[in-house]
């Protein structure tokens, strides 16, 4: 009797094999959140020295982009949207390296997928309550498809607070049909009552990233506050995602040269001799609510 519980024993365990090391982010996880709500975070990812150093480079990029015609684009009064060269930000690699991000890029997107955008939102004291609305419009791959093929990172750069115009998001949009939107992106107002029951209010403080579906309905809202609220932007792709259109990721030689081999396959980029002015092909007609 003892022999035939011994000979189970073993069995079992020659059965089992070793046990898996477990990933460092669940996908089952990832997955969960930006297919359901559309929303994921993930706290304290960086220290806050190198979130003051990103908002130190965001100032400054914002303060030249201000002084060159179309530099910053409005998106309603008090609020511009910036994109930038990403070797003028000194934290691009730590970013675009993050495991974190890595690993949601990889879940949802795919091995291949593609850096295509960055830049940086800033809702300046003063700027009104956006439209609800998504980013651009939904692709037959979601729509039809009912796949995720591009993602939204946002870091912020100060410690958000309640005055400052947070962002608004309704979880579960992002499978919302487009056949109502102006522009396939603007809900009529009768759609808000919807949205605001649904609405989840976001309190990011530095360190802090997201990521989330861009075309999950959202908003940013009225900055109450004397105090501007800058938002890092970085928006990736699937390989059949076409946003990379919108956009001009450029790199200079020297600099591209010196990235990580890991990293390059994922840039849909260009690499020049020197970097040009970047013209920004993405503007949200709804969200030129006047002048910025």
């Amino acid at each position: 009797m003892s022999s035939m519980s011994s000979t189970a024993d073993t069995l079992d365990s020659t059965a089992a094999g070793p046990t898996p090391p477990a990933p460092a982010y669940d996908v089952a996880t990832i997955m969960g959140a930006l297919y359901g709500d559309g929303i994921l975070g993930h706290k304290g990812a960086f220290p806050r020295e190198w979130v003051q150093r990103m908002g130190e480079d965001i100032e400054a990029l914002f303060q030249d982009a201000l002084k060159r015609p179309g530099g910053a684009v409005g998106r309603g009064p008090k609020r511009y949207y910036v994109e930038i060269h990403p070797e003028h930000l000194r934290g691009f690699v730590d970013l675009v390296t993050h495991p974190w991000v890595v690993a949601v890029c990889e879940a949802v997107l795919g091995p291949d997928y593609k850096i295509v955008e960055i830049g940086f939102d800033v809702p300046g004291p003063g700027a009104q309550d956006q439209p609800w609305h998504r980013d651009f419009p939904a692709p037959e791959e979601t729509t039809v498809g009912r796949r995720l093929n591009s993602l939204a990172f946002n870091v912020t750069a100060v410690d958000t607070t309640e005055d400052m115009g947070p962002f608004e998001v309704a979880p579960g949009t992002q499978w919302d049909g487009s056949e109502h939107l102006e522009h396939e992106m603007f809900p009529p107002k009768s759609f808000y009552p919807r949205y605001q029951e649904r609405a989840q209010r976001k309190m990011p403080q530095m360190g802090d990233i997201s990521a989330r579906s861009a075309l999950t309905i959202h908003r940013g809202t009225a900055n109450h506050s004397q105090k501007a609220r800058p938002v890092l932007v970085l928006g990736v792709d699937a390989p059949d995602a076409r946003n990379a259109e919108r956009h001009d990721l450029q790199f200079s030689r020297a600099y591209y040269d010196a990235l990580p081999e890991t990293l390059k396959p994922h840039l849909a980029c260009r690499v020049v001799d020197e970097l040009e002015p970047i013209v920004q092909g993405h503007t949200i007609e709804g969200l030129m609510m006047g002048e910025a």
